[in-house]
């Protein structure tokens, strides 16, 4: 009986070092798991930034902008540039989507990237009062809601128009 009970300890068994910790703190293995996901999310919110802002300088957006940084950009780099940077910009978040969605979740920060991903993917469920949405975008958005609630991650554009 005490050979079994030794034969189920990692030490015992020829474990790696890296087995015994993962033995005695499978919390922070699954943090480190998810270490992907949530360098992926900085990448992708950086570029997400970048391209609202280029998207804000856009030559077709309207009248004039009263942010000094999208004027800038607009008189400086000209319409026909934007349009490059815009695509350019979509084209390194592509891969960087793909990753967030195939990149499995281990913890809740890393679930919780992939719903604020989720949610940019569907922003426009947020567009419109809660019950001015098909059941489709309403579960959808509510689903994406409640992960982001639990897991404490507020998403950027939830109360925009004051409506929850």
């Amino acid at each position: 009986m005490a050979e079994n009970d030794e034969a189920d300890l990692p030490y015992r068994s020829g474990a790696s070092p890296a087995d015994h910790i993962a033995a005695a703190h499978p919390e922070m293995i699954a943090e480190q798991n998810d270490a992907a996901l949530l360098a992926l999310e900085k990448r992708f919110n950086a570029l997400a930034a970048e391209l609202a802002t280029i998207q804000r300088a856009n030559c077709e957006s309207g009248p004039r902008s009263f942010d000094r940084d999208v004027e800038h950009l607009r008189e400086e780099v000209g319409c026909e540039a934007l349009t490059r940077r815009v695509e350019a910009i979509l084209a390194r978040l592509d891969p960087i989507e793909r990753a967030i969605m195939q990149t499995p979740a281990r913890t809740m920060a890393g679930l919780s990237v992939k719903a604020r991903h989720a949610a940019y993917v569907t922003s426009q469920y947020w567009g419109a009062p809660i019950d001015k949405l098909d059941w489709e975008a309403r579960a959808v958005r509510l689903l994406i809601e409640a992960v982001c609630d639990f897991a404490r991650t507020p998403l950027p554009f939830r109360n925009e128009r004051g409506d929850e």
